[in-house]
């Protein structure tokens, strides 16, 4: 799988894996896939997490213990993902995730007059009141990057300040 991921990548996807797999560098259950791949900017499902697992563990390893604080752990033993496994797995969800197009497409279900902006006061609703709800601080910080002037945003460029990779300073 390094073939498909530039080195620089591969050592933030080892430094990623390393500091979050607390047995033997193996990644054990669900919740261990779920926090690297979401620390490293990807946004799997559990459903989709559950298939990248049958793929790479046969399925008599994957079985649900009792709740533990109300919460499913999938626990793989004798079934786990080494730092091999888990660059599939990236890359399979890498070539499959593509975020920044269904934001674009969730702006444009809201843009009925096709005119490729948002007000920017909608815009504060659907961030302060929908889902992951922001702050209004937050929000305000994320007009700034966009450089928003006036009463509304193109949304095309919002998607851009949006999936702009994090600096690493």
């Amino acid at each position: 799988m390094a073939r498909y991921f530039k080195e620089q990548d591969i050592d933030e996807f080892r430094d990623c894996f390393y500091l979050n797999t607390h047995n033997n560098g193996m990644i054990v259950n669900i919740d261990e896939l779920a926090l690297i791949m979401r620390s490293l900017g990807m946004s799997p499902t559990i459903p989709e997490m559950r298939v990248y697992l049958k793929e790479k563990v046969p399925e008599d390893f994957l079985y649900e213990l009792p709740a533990l604080c109300n919460r499913k752990f999938r626990p793989l033993p004798g079934g786990k993902l080494s730092f091999a496994d888990f660059l599939d797995v990236m890359h399979t969800h890498s070539k499959k995730e593509k975020v920044p197009e269904e934001i674009l497409e969730a702006f444009q279900g809201w843009d009925l007059n096709r005119t490729g902006q948002i007000h920017v006061r909608d815009l504060k609703h659907i961030l302060c009141q929908w889902g992951e709800k922001l702050g209004t601080r937050e929000v305000d910080h994320i007009l700034r990057e966009a450089n928003t002037m006036g009463p509304y945003v193109k949304y095309q460029d919002l998607v851009g300040v949006l999936s702009a990779p994090v600096p690493d300073y």
